[in-house]
């Protein structure tokens, strides 16, 4: 079973013709409103992958914290863990130009009320993959990732947005996902993906994934041994929730029993998908169509 302790926003989006500049204002006709947040959207991933996952937030006491848990529950989520708080729900306000490129500003609203606590004891164990972000409180993160590997469960990581982190939390983690420049933040050196890669899941006795956007993934695990993995060929109209579909069809492939070559061949194949659709959640794909283009990409590779 899925676990994910994370955000869930109103995501507002613009689609505009080149994204605008320090200090510049970009017309666009209309404004979208659509369910987002990385926890949200990664729980979403993994439901839609076929995983058995459930949900646990915050949202505020407004219709917009409706909206978005109803849409979360079409995915096949469970959201019943999701606690009401006072005020407003997270808001990301996504700039979108032509070709996908994107810039994001979040609001974190309720967001900033999500605890470890909202994990029960009961639901976390060897059957269970814990899967947390960067959009709450960090000290909340780091109290589950603690929890859930006394418990026996494996803990996935993504370190997004990068932020400061304890090595102690990293010490809790069984997998963790960044991308290059967020690996250089907890690396704070240079060095080729897969050395960054190397480097972490030898300091810190994990497997770090490091994602690469149109280069693919290079993954190292803590005894070395060493993996690649290319990008699905698509005509991209929207990468945000990319990085959110990688993470959550990995976990969902590794909490289902998949080794990790798999589970990274089939969150690569994900994220493409997630490239040819507008929206963040609502441009996830099903098992169904993950499968039909598993044949597009290869395995992943092992690396010397």
């Amino acid at each position: 079973m899925i676990v994910v302790l994370g955000s869930i926003n109103a995501d507002l989006f613009f689609a505009v013709d080149r994204l605008p500049g320090r200090g510049e204002t970009v017309l666009t006709p209309t404004v979208t409103v659509r369910p987002g947040g990385k926890g949200a959207n990664q729980a979403a991933a993994a439901a839609r992958a076929g995983a058995v996952a459930a949900f646990f937030g915050c949202v505020g006491e407004d219709s917009s914290g409706s909206d978005m848990l109803t849409a979360l529950a079409d995915t096949g989520c469970d959201v019943s863990g999701v606690r009401r708080v006072p005020g407003a729900t997270g808001t990301a306000a996504v700039m979108v130009e032509a070709g996908g490129e994107n810039q994001i500003v979040v609001a974190s609203g309720a967001n900033g009320a999500v605890a470890a606590d909202l994990l029960a004891d009961a639901g976390l164990g060897p059957g269970t993959t814990l899967v947390c972000q960067m959009e709450i409180p960090v000290e909340q993160t780091a109290a589950a990732l603690r929890r859930a590997r006394a418990a026996g469960a494996r803990t996935v990581l993504n370190l997004a947005p990068a932020r400061p982190i304890p090595p102690s939390a990293l010490a809790d983690v069984d997998v963790l996902v960044v991308n290059e420049p967020e690996a250089r933040t907890l690396e704070g050196e240079a060095g080729t993906p897969l050395g960054l890669a190397r480097n972490l899941a030898a300091r810190h006795r994990l497997t770090c994934i490091v994602t690469l956007g149109g280069d693919g993934a290079v993954a190292a695990e803590a005894d070395g041994t060493a993996w690649s993995v290319g990008v699905l060929p698509v005509a991209a109209v929207d990468t945000v929730g990319a990085g959110d579909a990688f993470v959550g069809v990995l976990a969902a492939t590794l909490d289902g029993g998949g080794a990790l070559p798999e589970a990274m061949r089939r969150a690569s194949v994900a994220a493409g998908l997630a490239c040819t659709a507008e929206g963040a959640m609502s441009s996830l794909p099903d098992a169904a169509v993950i499968d039909a283009r598993l044949a597009d990409l290869a395995p992943a590779g092992r690396l010397d």
